[in-house]
């Protein structure tokens, strides 16, 4: 294993808990749920044993990505398996860490992990793996189901993601943009993630037979992204000075743009919209994460720039059914916290991650392991006794070294699946049916690109 830096850490800020529901609540909650849900997982046993501490962390407040859904779902999910006894007599103690978009502040969020002997961090999002792997490592803690934003993530063996991170994304919407782009021009963040972000969505592209896309280099915390958009469309032929050809019944004429640059897409497309009002429109496409059924909306819906857009993402769709236990948790338990869309790749990211959680804790006890711990809770990730089900919002999930797929740079990677969607009449919608794998295209990416 690299060594790697560690950062000093300034005073921590104090962790966020979820407290035990009282014994009142407890009992409402738990009628409630046997009379009314009889589509979610499980419930735990009412035998009382150790309560079980992991953490989750997520910027919140910044100028850059925001993803406050992450830790309140989160809280939600803890309130939800502690009213129903916990996970097999466990109650979930909960802590949250605001991650800041700041290395130094990823750093004393897996120190405060550290410190309050969190046996998981699970469901989280940051940019600096660099800064909190390093800590979590040295305690042997498991990181499970991370939303996939930095290249630790699909590096650390300490590292269990739940999807294909921003490579599966990337390679994915260029396959997809393959079937309707001859031109594409890429909009991305100026920073060392945005990096790799060409290569990936060219593996997808020259997989469909299609030229490399033009890079369009962006401030990641822009204002005003006018001069982008130019760059934009000059780069794809149809720049409004050019003339180029208008959408006809939904199809492009060949030239496409597509924009990956978090919070910061909804300003892209502003942009966007403003100087294509009077000039001939081209196709635009997304990641889910970039763009989501709220921006769609606040961009106009079906007038907006959105419409018809090719948007690729991990799961299913927001209004597929497999989604409904995660929704009515979220109605029971997240107490109209505005801070959770359902829709929101990172809100479902940490269901999913907690779902498997639960799952490895079940796994333990089925074993008769009493003292659940991170040592044992690792042990239990790589020997995957059993898959876990995720309710068919990812294939089935195992982190054995027979599971890892073959892709360079990113050698943890279990799950290469993606979905395709598509703006169509202001609603975010499947293009098709079922996950698309994009295994092959990231393997053949070392020599494609």
């Amino acid at each position: 294993m690299t060594a790697r830096r560690r950062l000093l850490p300034r005073s921590l800020p104090r962790a966020r808990v979820v407290p035990i529901a009282s014994a009142t609540a407890c009992a409402a909650a738990i009628a409630s749920l046997l009379s009314g849900c009889g589509a979610l997982p499980g419930a735990g046993d009412s035998g009382e044993k150790a309560p079980l501490t992991v953490m989750t962390w997520a910027p919140e407040g910044t100028k850059a990505t925001n993803m406050p859904g992450m830790p309140a779902m989160a809280q939600a999910y803890a309130r939800w398996v502690n009213s129903r006894g916990g996970i097999r007599g466990h109650h979930l103690r909960v802590l949250t860490c605001n991650e800041r978009n700041d290395s130094v502040y990823a750093a004393q969020c897996a120190q405060r992990a550290v410190a309050e002997n969190a046996i998981a961090v699970v469901g989280s999002y940051s940019q600096f793996g660099r800064s909190f792997m390093s800590p979590l490592e040295v305690k042997g803690i498991p990181f499970i189901g991370g939303y996939g934003a930095s290249d630790e993530e699909f590096e650390s063996p300490l590292s269990y993601p739940v999807n294909g991170g921003q490579a599966s994304l990337l390679a994915g919407n260029g396959r997809q943009l393959a079937g309707d782009c001859e031109r594409v021009a890429l909009v991305r963040p100026d920073t060392l993630q945005g990096d790799q972000m060409p290569s990936l969505l060219n593996s997808g592209l020259t997989s469909g037979h299609r030229h490399p896309a033009k890079d369009i280099k962006a401030p990641e915390d822009g204002t005003d992204y006018s001069s982008e958009v130019n760059r934009a469309l000059d780069g794809v032929g149809a720049d409004p000075a050019l003339h180029g050809t208008a959408l006809s019944g939904g199809t492009a004429d060949g030239s496409c743009v597509t924009a990956s640059l978090g919070d910061h897409t909804d300003t892209f497309f502003d942009s966007f919209r403003r100087l294509q009002e009077d000039s001939p429109r081209v196709r635009v496409a997304s990641v889910l994460g970039s763009v989501g059924q709220s921006l769609v909306n606040r961009t106009g819906g079906t007038a907006g720039p959105l419409e018809g857009a090719d948007i690729t993402g991990w799961y299913p769709v927001a209004g597929d059914r497999r989604w409904d236990p995660m929704r009515k948790v979220i109605t029971d338990f997240a107490f109209d916290d505005n801070r959770i869309d359902p829709a929101d790749q990172g809100v479902q990211t940490t269901w999913i991650a907690y779902t498997v959680l639960r799952s490895l804790i079940e796994q333990l006890d089925d074993r008769g392991t009493e003292d659940i711990t991170a040592h044992t809770l690792q042990q239990a990730l790589d020997r995957g006794d059993r898959a876990v089900d995720t309710g068919g919002l990812t294939p089935e999930l195992r982190w054995r070294d027979e599971d890892m797929l073959a892709v360079q740079d990113f050698p943890r990677i279990v799950n290469g699946t993606v979905t395709y969607q598509v703006v169509r009449d202001g609603e975010l919608v499947a293009a098709r049916k079922g996950f698309v794998n994009v295994t092959g295209t990231l393997e053949r990416r070392r020599t494609d690109n």
